[in-house]
């Protein structure tokens, strides 16, 4: 069997007497787009962040590729991007400006930042906005930004924390199907949201989350089907109560 994009095992966070996250267990395959679903304070944000190194857990292990975040945190370091939900960008630097030294915090190898860069600044869409500084975006050409940030090192594994968080229709879905493409492109996503209906039609796999809890896994149709249900919002609240 193939070594996972990411596995988790009995996973737990507390925070004093509080459990952010209970006895968590997870297996994302390389090249799923693989989304924790659930409302604010379900442990969805805490979970990325100790896929993502930034956390450690209480207990259990969760491991990159194989490598653990806890014992090989800067070897994990290596292999992914986070995007997190209230992430900013510099607002007196131009959008290239700010993707260029972005490259060079990741990418030692000047040629190497220089593509990366060339990437990001084509998979954001921005063209001439990328001349004008960050300051006068608005937030879904922020969102955009920070999305080609995170993604124009071409990482293994990208961990995005509300991806499409305060976007409008059009920017969301533009937002969405850059994930799609770059899926295809061979990059692994583990995405958090509260937003199943949208989330749905972007997941190839759902871990519908609740109280620090995984209470189902599954694909989006199969999740229907096993519940009877016409849409996400319908199994979690059969699976909450």
């Amino acid at each position: 069997m193939p070594t996972p994009a990411l596995s988790a095992e009995k996973l737990e966070k507390k925070y004093g007497n509080f459990t952010a996250v209970s006895g968590l267990d997870l297996r994302i395959e390389e090249g799923e787009i693989f989304s924790l679903v659930g409302p604010n304070g379900s442990g969805k944000s805490t979970t990325l962040k100790m896929a993502a190194t930034i956390l450690f857990p209480t207990s259990g292990k969760i491991e990159v590729f194989g490598s653990d975040t806890v014992g090989e945190p800067e070897k994990v370091r290596k292999t992914i991007s986070y995007l997190p939900e209230e992430a900013g960008a510099y607002k007196t630097l131009t959008g290239l400006e700010y993707l260029d030294f972005m490259a060079s915090v990741f990418l030692r190898d000047r040629a190497k930042a220089a593509e990366a860069v060339k990437y990001g600044s084509e998979l954001s869409g921005l063209k001439d906005k990328l001349k004008e500084k960050i300051g006068t975006y608005s937030k879904g050409m922020t969102r955009k930004l920070l999305l080609s940030r995170a993604v124009m090192i071409r990482p293994r594994l990208a961990i995005l924390d509300e991806p499409t968080s305060g976007l409008d229709i059009i920017n969301g879905y533009e937002v969405r199907k850059t994930i799609k493409q770059l899926a295809k492109d061979g990059i692994t996503f583990l995405i958090s949201s509260h937003n199943m209906l949208e989330i749905e039609f972007l997941s190839d796999r759902i871990a519908i989350i609740y109280k620090g809890r995984i209470l189902a896994c599954d694909t989006p149709a199969d999740l229907k089907k096993r519940f009877s249900t016409d849409n996400l919002e319908e199994v979690f609240i059969k699976l909450a109560q």
